[in-house]
């Protein structure tokens, strides 16, 4: 179910790509007509190849090393997990489909195509578009950042829902911060038997942990100078009965 607040500056889609691909921890790889994850094992070049750390012995290796030269031959998964439980966990599938070609110990996967799946649906990213981007700076700090707001400062979080549109927060059950990054943060608000996501803007991009604490501590501000929304009011009444 969608929110009817306005959606705020956000990333693009190349840039999105990358830091789902710089702060995912694991993949799944489809080549030679099989499937494999892999934890922990692979790493990113600057222009978005991917590094895969796998066994000399391995079916994988062995297929990479017979493939044809620079054909699509395998495909790459990574699932953008958020790190505070919610409902539809999941905020976004990339998927690569590329090449492999032998560096050292390693597989080098080199993309030929990009597709970014959202909720508002899947993009095709320009592979140069793709190789120019750069991750959110907040990208490998955020699961961190959002799982320390949402269980040491749960009172903060329940003050920016002051921020949020009063129809929004309509039978609401639960907000809990969903996704950050520079331009802004995003809450989760969860209902009986639905869901919408609302984004609340900071002033200015935040180009580092230290400024985005600032940037938070201004949305906070912010919030305790409106007023606490009545669904709210009727919701936390309901809850101590």
């Amino acid at each position: 179910m969608g929110d009817t607040q306005d959606w705020a500056a956000g990333p693009g889609a190349a840039e999105r790509a990358r830091s789902v691909l710089a702060a995912a921890w694991s993949c799944a790889v489809t080549a030679d007509g099989a499937r494999e994850e892999y934890v922990g094992a692979h790493t990113v070049t600057g222009d978005g190849g991917v590094l895969l750390d796998v066994p000399e012995d391995s079916a994988l290796f062995a297929a990479a090393l017979c493939a044809p030269r620079g054909e699509p031959t395998a495909v790459l998964e990574f699932a953008d997990v958020a790190p505070v439980p919610v409902r539809q966990r999941i905020r976004a599938r990339l998927w690569l489909a590329g090449w492999f070609s032998q560096r050292g110990a390693r597989l080098l996967f080199t993309p030929t195509r990009v597709v970014l799946r959202q909720p508002s649906g899947a993009v095709l990213i320009e592979l140069e578009e793709y190789a120019a981007a750069r991750p959110d700076p907040l990208a490998t700090a955020e699961a961190q950042l959002l799982t320390h707001l949402a269980d040491s400062h749960p009172d903060a979080v329940e003050r920016l829902t002051r921020l949020v549109r009063p129809e929004s927060l309509h039978a609401v059950t639960r907000v809990a911060p969903l996704a950050v990054d520079r331009h802004g943060l995003t809450l989760r608000i969860e209902r009986t038997r639905a869901h919408g996501d609302v984004r609340l803007a900071f002033h200015t991009p935040a180009d580092d942990v230290s400024q985005l604490t600032e940037r938070m501590h201004a949305l906070l501000t912010q919030a305790s100078a409106a007023a606490c929304p009545r669904a709210l009011q009727r919701h936390r009444a309901d809850g101590d009965r």
